[in-house]
């Protein structure tokens, strides 16, 4: 904790990178149907997780950019809305991701003594 950083601050700061790496999963796991940035936005709020426009913007253009997504503007009843879609490298990275976050799920239940569901193990 830096000197001048209240003990909130601090915690605030690690929450925050916590969440970090999880809203790339999140969104991935979002994306297996076509949805626009506000449409994933409220989808992912309504799961509990709360996403800033700067934050997923620049993250749906990222993966975009990385080859995972495809996007294609679509206009109807209304302005024109950018929908994003998984692609099959997106598939590929999405299947790999969640294999990742349940094996890292299971060292933190080892880790924290919170007991895996049945018919899990905890990794080792």
């Amino acid at each position: 904790m830096a000197k001048n950083e209240s003990p909130d601050d601090a915690i605030g700061k690690l929450e925050q990178e916590l969440r970090r790496g999880l809203i790339v999963l999140a969104a991935l796991s979002q994306l297996k149907e076509p949805q626009y940035g506000y449409s994933l936005r409220m989808t992912l709020a309504v799961g509990g997780m709360n996403v800033e426009e700067g934050t997923l913007y620049p993250l749906l253009r990222r993966l975009e950019d990385q080859g995972f997504l495809t996007s294609e503007w679509v206009v109807e009843d209304g302005p024109p809305r950018r929908y994003y879609r998984l692609n099959s490298a997106g598939k590929k990275l999405l299947a790999r991701l969640e294999s990742n976050w349940q094996s890292l799920v299971g060292v933190m239940n080892a880790f924290t003594g919170v007991e895996t569901p049945k018919g899990r193990r905890a990794a080792s």
